[in-house]
């Protein structure tokens, strides 16, 4: 298989599990669903720093293995299991909620793909696997966003953030795979510390007020 076909493939995968881990209601699912994307993406890297002959894309996928894969994940099944699998009840009922987001997800993908060039004028968003890999970014992007805004559980609201970082990276080794390791490292590392310090907020609001229900982090003012 040619590598830009694997590439596209594996993008395309990712907007599967971003779907899953959105509209699942069972949040082991959903992290599960988020491991699984994570493995994609560190996949995704082999691939270009295979077909590129670039060592830093190895580092770059050992990095997003680390993280993204290991200790992230790792974080996610720790607080779900000292809190609750059940996510709290989300504003938009989940009928709706996958109908809207089904229509989110073709409809970006599909505008962003057939707008790559406006979006990103040059010659490499234009070709493949590169406009594939754009749209499935922003798109993932927008999923996650849209999580982040239709869900009341902050423990979602962690694994919707997930999603949106996971957007930027595929965005940047599709646009810029020669980006240096210390501007890749620093980002994969902020996005750790924020995703444990997040944790860990929402751990102390749901052994004071007994849920993740983000609401209650207002009564935290008083």
């Amino acid at each position: 298989m040619p590598a830009e076909t694997a590439v596209a493939n594996l993008a395309l995968a990712m907007v599967a599990t971003s779907l899953t881990a959105v509209e699942s209601r069972n949040l082991r699912v959903a992290a599960f669903a988020y491991l699984g994307q994570a493995l994609l993406l560190v996949a995704i890297f082999l691939v270009f720093a295979y077909s590129l002959n670039n060592p830093l894309l190895y580092l770059w996928a050992f990095v997003a293995l680390v993280t993204k894969a290991t200790l992230i994940p790792a974080l996610l099944f720790s607080y779900i299991r000292r809190t609750h699998a059940q996510e709290t009840r989300p504003i938009i009922g989940l009928g709706v909620s996958v109908v809207l987001a089904s229509i989110l997800m073709v409809a970006f993908y599909k505008l962003v793909h057939t707008q790559a060039h406006f979006l990103a004028p040059s010659l490499v968003a234009t070709g493949e696997p590169f406009r594939t890999n754009l749209a499935v970014a922003l798109t993932i992007f927008t999923l996650g966003l849209y999580a982040m805004i239709s869900r009341r559980d902050a423990l979602k609201s962690v694994v919707a953030l997930c999603l949106l970082e996971n957007g930027v990276h595929l965005s940047l080794v599709s646009l810029a795979p020669n980006m240096p390791e210390m501007p890749i490292i620093g980002i994969v590392t902020e996005v750790f510390v924020t995703v444990w310090l997040l944790l860990y907020v929402i751990r102390g609001v749901h052994e004071q007020f007994g849920s993740t229900d983000a609401s209650a982090l207002r009564e935290l003012r008083s």
